[in-house]
């Protein structure tokens, strides 16, 4: 199976608007993994994507949810307005997030270790992970404005 890095297609001189959801199971953290071959490191993100033109965030972190991992959204709160400017494969970024909590309908995806996702066509993979592992910044979680959202 061949893994893309999320944040993949991220056009040149285009802020993205997203809405990202923050999804615990006790202490875990349901993230997608990526990896920036430029800087040659491993990176943590929350789910969701991209918001469409005449959709609203809440709208497209539902969407999103249901096209990349076939989940149902339950609980949905929102936790607030996120600017991101970073490089990914040595190109500059800039995202502007609407950020949520939420939990999963389906209560078997809290018992799997890794979920296969799919960003139209390309295939990723989200883990649940020890929120502490990115308070003491063993792993990186992006954007690290999330990190203040995370339960301590």
């Amino acid at each position: 199976m061949t893994l893309v890095p999320i944040n993949a297609f991220i056009p040149p001189s285009r802020i993205r608007v997203l809405a990202l959801g923050l999804v615990f199971h006790q202490t875990r953290l349901l993230v997608a993994e990526g990896y920036d071959t430029v800087k040659q490191s491993t990176f943590y993100r929350a789910l969701g994507g991209e918001v469409e033109f005449g959709e609203s965030s809440r709208e497209a972190l539902e969407r999103e949810f249901w096209e990349e991992i076939c989940a149902g959204l339950a609980n949905i709160e929102y936790l607030g307005c996120l600017e991101n400017l970073f490089e990914y494969e040595g190109k500059a970024g800039h995202e502007i997030i609407q950020l949520y909590k939420c939990d999963l309908q389906d209560p078997t995806f809290y018992q799997q270790e890794v979920i296969v996702g799919d960003e139209g066509g390309d295939r990723f993979l989200a883990r649940w992970i020890e929120g502490d592992r990115f308070h003491t910044r063993e792993l990186n979680l992006v954007p690290a404005a999330c990190l203040t959202y995370l339960r301590a």
